[in-house]
């Protein structure tokens, strides 16, 4: 396994109560680094902080409740990265969860949200974030390939559904389909000033909202295992599973840090083989 030193660098992950975000966090941490989340839910949010904490009792975390889409909550946010840490290295964009619409019962109210979440979750963190990117990016110039200074990266957690739309998923197919390109054209524009911009397209991965439908969906007796492994095969995942959070964070921490210096602008798909496209 590759190791990596971290000490001295802080992440921002979005969303990070839950799911990939707190796994991704868990990653940061395990490796050296401070780390600021943020979620909308304060109920949750307490818990993400006391599992990190208990964890890695002597990790540099700071735990925010933010809506990343109000303008103000994410400056405020980057206001207390600043205070706490005086720098961020890498942001990780995670946050939003699918509709099930087809384009015949998606309403404009309901267009305008999904696009104001996919995009509006990805450009206010980056508005707010960009200057501490910017002065990470100039550390250790000289020395960056020895050290690991130097590095400032951004990735956003997106879809499968932006390259493979679902009819049964119409709005949410088509915002993914413009943060991909909106990633794409942040990488040409940030390359300049050494930030690298990348993202993740999934799949499905295990998360609450799964749990929940396995609660109410699930036969009597039947084990998630044998539930999701079901649904999987009707989906025709090659793999035969769901994925879990701890796979994406994975690839995640790679885009994030070093270890991917030399990419950007590019895409890691973590679907288990879901992909139909070339």
């Amino acid at each position: 396994m590759i190791q990596i030193d971290l000490t001295g660098q802080v992440a921002v992950v979005t969303g990070g109560s839950s799911g990939i975000g707190l796994a991704t966090a868990e990653l940061f941490l395990r490796a050296g680094a401070s780390v600021a989340i943020c979620g909308r839910d304060s109920e949750r949010l307490a818990q993400a902080e006391a599992s990190l904490e208990a964890q890695f009792p002597d990790a540099q975390l700071l735990a925010v409740q933010c809506d990343v889409l109000d303008a103000a909550d994410v400056n405020a946010f980057a206001k207390a990265v600043q205070n706490r840490f005086g720098r961020s290295d890498m942001l990780v964009n995670n946050a939003g969860q699918g509709r099930v619409s087809t384009f015949a019962d998606t309403t404009d109210e309901a267009w305008r949200e999904e696009l104001d979440l996919k995009y509006f979750s990805v450009m206010r963190p980056t508005r707010a974030f960009l200057p501490m990117l910017c002065d990470a990016a100039g550390d250790g110039k000289s020395d960056s390939k020895s050290t690991g200074k130097g590095n400032a990266a951004i990735v956003c957690v997106n879809s499968l559904l932006a390259l493979q739309p679902e009819p049964h998923m119409v709005a949410t197919s088509s915002a993914r389909a413009g943060v991909l390109s909106l990633t794409k054209s942040l990488a040409a524009e940030l390359a300049p000033q050494r930030i690298r911009v990348n993202s993740i397209l999934i799949g499905i991965v295990e998360s609450g909202q799964w749990r929940r439908r396995f609660e109410t969906q699930a036969a009597p007796g039947q084990s998630w295992e044998d539930w999701t492994g079901e649904l999987a095969r009707k989906k025709n995942i090659p793999l035969g599973r769901f994925g879990r959070p701890e796979e994406a964070a994975q690839a995640l921490f790679y885009l994030a840090t070093n270890l991917s210096s030399y990419t950007t602008g590019s895409h890691i798909d973590v679907s288990g083989g879901n992909a139909r496209h070339v």
